[in-house]
């Protein structure tokens, strides 16, 4: 129960890359100007690999490998040099035969992959030679693809056309839907003192990561806290008309059972004009039900967490900050768990 504070956070998308980047400042022991000494944390993310669109899809489809881009961002939120790694593993080829749309990082893996036969060694092997603050994995190292089964009845498959969607969202399934975790995932996910679920795409970014075999069982019976971000916006074609409450049912009927002790809401206001701008893609502010959630059986935590700027985004300093106080909590749990 000393050294670190042990984090393990869960997801894809540009949401997990925005808690990673806010987290990576706490990974170094660092001193208050008071005198103390800041909590500082070991990181682990676990990613969804379900991406079937853009240069990680046609990859994919092309090398038979896992899609590289949430790996790719989560890299770049973790590394010291974020900079000038952000800089290339985000560049983009604008032009050439085969490579235009194509981002570096997403061939840097792919190139890797290829190299030591396994896409999750490509990963670890990455963040030795980029000195990435933590570890990575991918949720699964199976081939996995996304279904899912619409309110009218139809059946979609594939993450990009199911993020299109207009209807209603009912279930989301693997394909094959025996998709094992990796060890190194489970023994993170046992020793954490907090886990985190989110925020970002609900149906496409977080859940696919429960339906992997084994992942929601681990978590239940880890003695760490388990905290869900909830997003702030609806996102068209996945949770339009959705509650915070809503996001959370759906989290756990695919986990089969209550899952999070916690949910974190932001409690700043969103400018009108952003939200005049964002209505008319369809999307409003996630209705924040506190009784509902509340009576789900969670604690409800609220904060700013909006980053200021045109688009609604978790700030990464105000949800990292969230999540090491959570941290702390969770360590004590699980203190007071082993003196009983």
């Amino acid at each position: 129960m000393t050294g670190p504070l042990r984090v393990v956070s869960i997801g894809g998308g540009h949401g997990l890359s925005a808690l990673l980047e806010g987290l990576r400042k706490y990974t170094h022991p660092q001193h208050t100007p008071k005198g103390g000494d800041e909590p500082f944390i070991d990181i682990t993310a676990i990613v969804t690999v379900t991406d079937d669109g853009g240069s990680s899809g046609r990859l994919r489809r092309e090398f038979d490998v896992l899609p590289p881009g949430d790996i790719r961002n989560c890299m770049v939120a973790l590394s010291d040099d974020g900079a000038l790694l952000s800089r290339l593993f985000q560049y983009r080829f604008k032009a050439g035969r085969g490579l235009k749309g194509h981002s570096f990082g997403n061939l840097f893996l792919t190139a890797l992959t290829d190299i030591t036969g396994d896409f999750p060694d490509a990963v670890r092997s990455s963040a030795e030679v980029l000195k990435i603050a933590g570890r990575i994995f991918p949720s699964t190292a199976a081939n996995v693809s996304l279904e899912a089964v619409l309110d009218n009845g139809a059946v979609v498959s594939g993450e990009t056309r199911i993020s299109r969607s207009r209807s209603r969202i009912c279930e989301i399934r693997l394909r094959p839907s025996r998709a094992r975790p990796l060890k190194e995932t489970l023994d993170a996910i046992a020793r954490a003192d907090l886990i985190t679920l989110g925020p970002g795409s609900l149906f496409t970014s977080l859940i696919p990561n429960l339906l992997v075999t084994g992942i929601p069982t681990a978590i239940r019976r880890s003695a760490a806290l388990k905290a869900y971000f909830v997003n702030m916006m609806w996102q068209p074609g996945e949770t339009t008309n959705f509650s915070a409450s809503d996001h959370l049912q759906a989290l756990h009927d695919h986990a089969g059972g209550k899952l999070v002790d916690c949910a974190v809401l932001n409690s700043s206001r969103i400018p009108p004009a952003t939200r005049r701008r964002y209505a008319e893609q369809n999307a409003a502010p996630v209705e924040c039900d506190i009784p509902e959630l509340e009576g789900m059986g969670v604690e409800v935590l609220a904060a700013n967490l909006l980053q200021k700027g045109p688009k609604v985004r978790h700030n990464p300093d105000a949800v990292a900050r969230v999540a090491v106080d959570l941290a702390l909590r969770g360590r004590e749990k699980r203190m007071a768990g082993l003196r009983h």
